[in-house]
């Protein structure tokens, strides 16, 4: 018992040294013998005898030199015992050459903590109220859209987790929203997944077609579900898709053609919103021989269809006109033509007038409109948000420590020229972008500037943003309302 308690007492010592030996080996970079270049830059070394290495790159362009030249490797190594002074090269004579392991340390991987995957169930849906709440911090106006919006998705998670043992079943709400470009439709919906924290797949209907021709196949649109879902196939199924630019798979209009990217792809679309067992590729978008696929059930999932629908308000125009246009009391034609609320009055009838088919709006019940934004709207959305355009300006000087702020007047002009371009909030990041150019250019060369104050004056090009030096700074004033 003594003489292996001794035996270990003699061993172990030199085998943990052994192992330090190996560990402060691997703690710093091979270097490659040719281009010098440190393992990290150069990818994995090739290793040579004589504690040599060499990368990949290397080894290609010598067997490139290689092969690509015209020497005649077989005669010439016949010749060289034949040539006076002449030997082969010897490897332990390049010791003093090979390049030390530079003193780059490699860098330690962080041990990543586990997280529990979040339980989702009937519990954990929040109310509408709270639903709308959230989506009042992000989004500006759209009140009724954020309404019909919480509603149909706390309805649509408790229709999934329901209790199905009785003879009432509850159907699936899909939505439809209908909005001017730049009114926000994509945003809510990515402030919605980010709230229930359920995966959400964005695609744009303008690359679907029908299956056999180019384009995606109309199922790609839950392979994309499932991969933000992390390929796990139950997150996916309690997953929602939102499909943008839903309006441009609408019936053409005179067309002899066959019609693979509008029709066609609305009634590929049925058995997706209606509930089906749809194969997807695991980790791709396209299926094919080399990737594995499997089963995702499509009855729980929610599909919120989004588009700007152009030319929907004269179709709406048309109806209302002929409605009101007979007898004494008749309205005039041009009634409606300044009416920012007419996308409110949609009916399904002017939806398939416009070119979708009756089958796939009958699998949307929900249909509501977004209203085109509004000067004033605009301002808010500049100011208001959690991450507010200047939000966003400011955290970016406050890192070169200068305060940015905006006088209301300018924020009014930068509102107007964004109501001139029709593109909605996105005009305004534009403009910004153009505003804050010079600024962000100049302000990072002298480092006395403490505050820099958007004007009226600069934002029409009749002046320019004061600037004030450190400790001139005026004091913030608090402004009420």
């Amino acid at each position: 018992m003594s003489d292996e308690k001794d035996l270990l007492e003699t061993t172990n010592p030199s085998e943990t040294s052994e192992n330090q030996k190996e560990e402060k080996k691997d703690e710093y970079e091979k270097v490659c013998f040719m281009c010098r270049r440190p393992e990290s830059k150069a990818g994995k070394m090739i290793e040579l005898p004589g504690n040599i290495h060499i990368c990949t790159d290397c080894m290609q362009r010598s067997f490139d030199t290689m092969n690509n030249s015209n020497i005649n490797y077989d005669e010439l190594m016949r010749n060289i015992p034949n040539m006076p002074n002449i030997s082969m090269i010897d490897l332990s004579s390049l010791q003093n050459q090979i390049p030390k392991k530079q003193k780059i340390k490699k860098k330690q991987e962080q041990p990543k903590e586990k997280v529990a995957p979040k339980v989702f169930d009937i519990k954990s849906i929040p109310a509408p109220h709270k639903i709308k709440a959230s989506l009042d911090e992000y989004v500006i106006g759209q009140e009724h859209a954020k309404k019909v919006m919480s509603v149909g998705v706390y309805n649509h998670y408790k229709r999934v987790f329901a209790d199905m043992t009785d003879d009432v079943e509850i159907e699936k709400s899909n939505m439809l929203m209908i909005g001017p470009t730049g009114s926000g439709k994509t945003y809510m919906v990515k402030t919605l997944a980010r709230l229930l924290d359920v995966p959400l797949a964005i695609t744009d209907a303008t690359s679907l077609t029908e299956a056999g021709y180019i384009g995606d196949d109309i199922e790609s649109v839950v392979s994309k579900l499932l991969a933000a879902a992390d390929n796990d196939v139950e997150r996916a199924e309690h997953g929602i898709i939102f499909i943008d630019e839903i309006d441009k798979i609408a019936k053409k209009k005179n067309t002899n053609q066959r019609d693979v990217s509008g029709e066609a792809v609305q009634q590929g679309m049925l058995k997706l919103l209606e509930g089906s067992e749809i194969e997807v590729p695991v980790g791709a978008n396209s299926k094919n021989a080399m990737v594995p696929l499997t089963t995702v059930n499509t009855k729980n999932i929610l599909f919120i269809c989004g588009g700007a629908f152009p030319d929907l308000e004269e179709i709406i125009k048309e109806r209302l006109n002929k409605t009101a246009s007979i007898g004494f009391q008749a309205d005039l034609k041009d009634k409606y033509d300044q009416d920012p609320a007419l996308l409110e009055k949609v009916t399904v009838e002017d939806l398939k007038k416009f070119g979708m088919i009756p089958e796939f709006l009958g699998r949307l019940p929900i249909i509501f409109s977004l209203s085109g934004l509004s000067a004033d709207m605009l301002v808010q959305i500049l100011k208001e948000p959690k991450n507010a355009i200047l939000k966003q300006y400011q955290k970016l000087l406050a890192l070169d420590e200068v305060k940015l702020e905006f006088e209301d007047g300018a924020l009014e002009a930068i509102a107007e020229m964004a109501m001139e371009k029709h593109t909605g909030a996105r005009a305004l990041r534009a403009i910004l972008e153009e505003y804050m150019l010079d600024i962000m250019y100049e302000i990072p060369k002298d480092d006395s500037i403490g505050q820099v104050i958007i004007t009226k004056e600069y934002i029409q090009h009749t002046g320019g943003p004061r600037i004030l030096l450190r400790g001139q700074e005026l004091p913030m004033l608090e402004v009420n309302g």
